[in-house]
């Protein structure tokens, strides 16, 4: 008779599998369900994985992803331009069905069992549940975890455009309200993904509030789909109860402005694994809001230039002309370990915009 797996991990995205690869190199035996037709599946995302994002699929196993090196991010607003190296290593643009596959098959390599088509069923007669469901999660729903506090709501709109990139740095354009990330996924294509309070009819019309950024993609053939999503900033009072676990964005998320979900949610899992290897889920219940307190200073202070331009404005003189300011806050941003003066200074900067 076959053995009962330990845990269920409700989603078969990258939160979820996440958990499921670290839970199954710890010797858990593992089962993931999606509502899903099948994988891998593409979703609007930004498409930069941050290095410390890097470092966790390394320690999946999940390697040999084809995608573009990222040097570092850089602004473009009020007229001025500011860049920061990544700390330690490059990041990488990759296409989420990339990553997704490369999951997907790590999972299988570990023995983890994915169900497509299986749309969760509710609590009863389950053992341990891992809620890596989304921001609609179900799971958090059936726990009667709550929906917690929302303080934003805006939406995404991403498509890929077959065009060499000009950069090896994510390249973020700001307007007023809507902000274009411009990701290299590959040598002959980027990444282009908007985010705005306002929704958009197509790819075109949010071109529009970005005239540079248009010409530089004028008459480029089109490599993708536009695909949508929210992306809603909500922070919830518990993470677990009884034999359910949320992660990823199920477990409350930051607004997509910051570019870390995946790191995010690939530091969550490995806490979370850890708790669960060790039975201890009180310990993951203290981690978790460890894993999003520097995002949550991150997002406000980005969405507070994205939504006044003299903060943005002032916020642009400082990054360009102070760019060791910038760079710590980056070190910050990626968990490289800036020193407690450098944060000082550089919290103090982006405060006092």
């Amino acid at each position: 008779m076959p053995r009962i797996p330990d845990l269920c991990v409700v989603g078969a995205g990258p939160a979820g599998l996440a958990v499921a690869i670290m839970a199954a190199t710890r010797g858990l035996r593992v089962r993931v369900v999606d509502a899903a037709h099948k994988g891998p599946v593409d979703k609007a995302c930004g498409e930069g994985l941050l290095p410390g994002a890097l470092a966790c699929l390394d320690a999946m196993g999940v390697r040999g992803l084809c995608g573009r090196a990222l040097a570092g991010v850089r602004f473009h607003a009020s007229g001025k331009i500011a860049e920061a190296r990544f700390p330690g290593g490059a990041g990488l643009g990759v296409r989420r069905t990339e990553l997704h596959r490369a999951m997907l098959e790590r999972a299988a390599e570990l023995g983890v069992e994915v169900e497509w088509g299986t749309p969760f069923r509710g609590l009863a007669g389950a053992g341990l549940i891992i809620g890596a469901d989304g921001s609609q999660s179900r799971v958090r729903a059936a726990a009667g975890l709550g929906e917690g506090r929302v303080t934003s709501r805006r939406i995404g709109l991403r498509q890929h455009f077959g065009v060499a990139p000009w950069s090896s740095f994510v390249e973020v354009y700001w307007a007023h309200g809507v902000q274009a990330y411009v990701t290299p996924v590959a040598d002959d294509q980027v990444g282009v993904a908007f985010l705005s309070a306002q929704k958009f009819a197509s790819v075109a019309e949010a071109l529009e509030s970005f005239p540079e950024l248009q010409d530089r993609l004028a008459g480029a053939p089109i490599r993708s789909t536009p695909r949508g999503a929210l992306t809603i900033t909500r922070r919830l009072r518990r993470v677990t109860t009884g034999n359910v676990a949320l992660v990823g964005d199920a477990s409350g998320s930051v607004d997509a402005i910051t570019g870390e979900g995946m790191n995010l949610c690939f530091r969550q899992a490995e806490v979370l694994a850890e708790a669960l290897a060790t039975g201890d889920l009180a310990a993951y219940e203290r981690a978790h809001a460890r894993t999003l307190r520097m995002a949550r200073v991150m997002s406000s202070a980005l969405l507070l230039m994205g939504h006044y331009s003299y903060v943005q404005s002032g916020a642009m003189s400082m990054l360009a002309g102070v760019p060791g300011v910038f760079q710590s806050l980056l070190r910050m941003h990626v968990g490289a370990g800036a020193s407690n003066e450098e944060e000082r200074v550089a919290l103090r900067a982006l405060r006092s915009q």
